[in-house]
């Protein structure tokens, strides 16, 4: 039988196993590799480049959109089958198969293709995104049977730091092995790539979906060995006592100010922070025209950034509490997406840049590292503010109720990008919704009470 420790460990390696899915794919090789294609689809079907960007980033952001509303609306059935029952690694292995299959079917996303094959794309990115979010919905439910309820905070920060570890080791892995620099036709460490580098097939770039894959099922297995449920009595549950019990976890919130406040802000702020994550690269790639292998750098930096400032922003957490810490971050993330809105190669909000120079990039890698930065500290943040709201016998409910607020409006982001990038025509304005977004979430957290609902 696996220790009090062991059992926290497997749990932190959910959170190293599964990173790669947002690192890799969502952000920092896929998505830019993506918005590569779906740009030459685009130009040959006659429109300008600027055009053919925003209609890339267009599509993309309704493919997450889409993938997010099935999401929304099966979390939280799923979620009361799952309480009532007491089974929750079952779901977690089923969706660990979504997971690989829809990383693993990446591969046969090539360049040059029909509209098909972006169709194909979003599909299969869609299986594994709901297999990812669904599986750590279910993971995150486990948190409360791993320790004390005055350790769960701890517990969670330090998880979120060893899953940016992870991703930051994969991704240094695929730059270093797999993708090569356009210019050297080296990887980045200055090695041939191991599969080789066919610019017409990218085959090192498109190995990113079943390396994903394979990095998922490697280490999953310190989690499903060493992740073991409470034993609990056999129930059953149909889907509509699921349904009533979901309504019902609702209703409650008309008594709990504090609460409802916390998961108004944190679905708002949330769903602007994985935005940005999921469009990071895309933006990269279409306004500054980055390569991959330059995208992948920058999500170097970013993922380091996350580790060290999850680690700093759990001291300061500990110290004066989450409330700070989460206001501090969002205020970092307006100011970021403030200038991603106002930057082309030749100015920043009217301030001329040398086009020719690297002034422009040099800015997003700060953007980068503060985007990595605040962003890990914020959801490390963001737990340890829900633990402050329950109490261990109701801890289940409570991250119930986080993990809906999450997933309710995740399509609102990605959704609001992709409309006001069509609208617009342009991808930097099509950020500026991410600003309202954060801004609500910040006002709201006022009437969030910062001890939670614990006593005074």
């Amino acid at each position: 039988m696996a220790s009090a420790r062991q059992r926290i460990w497997g749990w932190y390696f959910f959170d190293w196993a599964s990173q790669p899915y947002n690192t890799l794919l969502l952000t920092f090789i896929f998505g830019p590799y993506f918005t590569e294609i779906a740009i030459g689809y685009y130009l040959g079907e006659g429109l300008d480049p600027d055009a053919s960007a925003a209609a890339a980033q267009s599509f993309w952001g309704w493919g997450i959109a889409a993938s997010s509303v099935v999401i929304a609306i099966l979390a939280p059935i799923l979620g009361a089958m799952a309480d009532s029952t007491g089974r929750r690694l079952i779901w977690v292995w089923i969706f660990s198969a979504f997971y690989v299959v829809g990383a693993w079917a990446l591969w046969w996303v090539a360049p040059g293709g029909e509209l098909d094959v972006l169709i194909w794309a979003v599909a299969f990115f869609g299986i594994g995104f709901i297999g990812m979010e669904f599986a750590t919905i279910f993971t995150n439910a486990l948190m409360p049977s791993l320790s004390d309820h005055d350790e769960l905070g701890a517990i969670s920060g330090s998880g979120f730091a060893f899953g940016y570890l992870g991703g930051l080791v994969a991704l240094v892995v695929m730059l270093g092995i797999f993708v090569a620099n356009p210019e050297t036709g080296t990887t980045y460490l200055g090695l041939p790539p191991l599969l080789g580098e066919d610019a017409e097939t990218q085959i090192g770039t498109r190995f990113v979906g079943p390396f994903t894959a394979l990095w998922y099922i490697l280490f999953m297995i310190p989690f499903f060995l060493w992740v073991k449920e409470p034993r609990t009595a056999a129930a059953h549950i149909g889907l509509g006592r699921a349904i009533g019990q979901v309504k019902e976890m609702l209703v409650s919130l008309r008594y709990r100010d504090s609460l409802k406040a916390y998961l108004l802000s944190s679905l708002l702020y949330r769903d602007a922070l994985n935005a940005l994550y999921a469009f990071g690269g895309v933006y990269a790639k279409g306004v500054l025209g980055w390569s991959i292998g330059q995208i992948g750098i920058f999500g170097i930096v970013g993922a380091a950034a996350a580790v060290i400032a999850s680690w700093i922003g759990g001291k300061i957490d500990r110290a004066l509490g989450p409330k700070p810490v989460i206001a501090a971050c969002i205020v970092v993330l307006i100011l970021v997406c403030a200038v991603l809105v106002g930057m082309t190669r030749e100015q920043v909000w009217g301030i001329p840049l040398d086009p020719a120079g690297k002034a422009s990039d040099d800015i997003l890698f700060l953007c980068g590292a503060l985007i990595g930065a605040a962003g890990g500290a914020l959801q490390a943040a963001s737990r340890t503010m829900m633990v402050r709201h329950t109490t261990p016998d109701r801890a289940t409910e409570a991250f119930g109720l986080f993990a809906l607020s999450g997933k309710v409006a995740s399509f609102i982001a990605p959704a609001l990008i992709a409309l006001v990038t069509g609208i617009s025509g342009s991808q930097r304005i099509g950020f500026s919704p991410l600003i309202v977004l954060f801004l609500l979430g910040l006002v709201l957290l006022v009437w969030v009470r910062p001890k939670g609902e614990m006593p005074a």
